[in-house]
């Protein structure tokens, strides 16, 4: 398993939030996304952070595997932090860089946005880190079963949902493998941006070629096992909701009342 980027990869643990049914974990994270864009103001941030952290300790998983899953995507943070700051208008101007000008506004806007998507982003990566990538299928599968009355295909979006989640540390340690081998060979790796650039030119053809291999040997696999979909397959453990789901939807509804009252 990839250690360097660890999102949608399992932590296994016996902790609460491993216990919960998965849809019930998949409904809660999108409860949380809404909850967390009804945020207005820090102080409903600093409820949710709380709300966050207790999520964490509760789960068992150590601060250096949550701060590893989330490394990749601060570059998504840094990014809209960074649009809201340049684009945001009020207030009185702070700094001003030629024709770039920064105002109060942005700057309240890009702590108040890079702090909402980093506090998302934790609680998506612990769903997936609690859920394992079987348990998160087939919840999507039961999620999505009322609308295959009218042709959605249920089995297959959540089957394509847990190989892409598989896939991801997959695809993080074939580059890792890639870009070791090429700079053994004798690649040229430079510093900053166009180095950057010229080093994934090198990269980008063998790592598309050993991730389509990966593929075309899970579609032989799957084959060879008389994979057809949804058609006489069974569950050892069929989900099934527990109290503790019942308190878990409890206490979202009172986070979304102590956010809404922050707010």
């Amino acid at each position: 398993m990839n250690e360097v980027f660890s999102f949608g990869s399992y932590y296994p643990g016996d902790g609460v939030l491993h216990r919960l049914d998965p849809r019930t974990k998949l409904l809660g994270g999108l409860a949380f996304l809404i909850i967390s864009l009804l945020a207005g103001s820090f102080a409903a941030l600093g409820v949710i952070a709380v709300f966050v952290g207790v999520l964490y300790v509760l789960a068992g998983v150590p601060a250096g595997r949550a701060v590893r899953s989330l490394a990749p995507l601060l570059a998504i943070v840094v990014i809209v932090s960074l649009l809201n700051l340049f684009t945001e208008q009020d207030g009185a101007v702070v700094a001003q860089f030629g024709f770039i000008r920064i105002y109060e506004g942005g700057i309240h806007a890009f702590a108040f946005m890079g702090a909402r998507m980093l506090l998302m982003m934790c609680a998506m990566s612990l769903v997936t880190m609690t859920t394992m990538t079987l348990d998160l299928t087939h919840a999507v599968e039961r999620l999505l079963a009322p609308f295959s009355r009218v042709g959605l295909p249920a089995h297959e979006l959540g089957m394509m949902l847990g190989i892409a989640l598989r896939f991801m540390p997959q695809f993080a340690t074939e580059l890792q493998v890639t870009y070791r081998a090429q700079v053994s060979r004798g690649a040229r790796v430079a510093s900053g941006p166009l180095g950057a650039v010229r080093m994934l030119s090198s990269v980008s053809i063998p790592l598309f070629t050993s991730i389509f291999r990966h593929a075309e040997t899970l579609s032989a696999a799957m084959d060879a096992r008389c994979y057809h979909g949804e058609q006489g397959r069974t569950r050892l453990h069929p989900l099934a909701f527990a109290r503790r789901d019942a308190i878990a939807a409890a206490v979202l509804t009172a986070l979304a009342v102590a956010v809404v009252a922050c707010g």
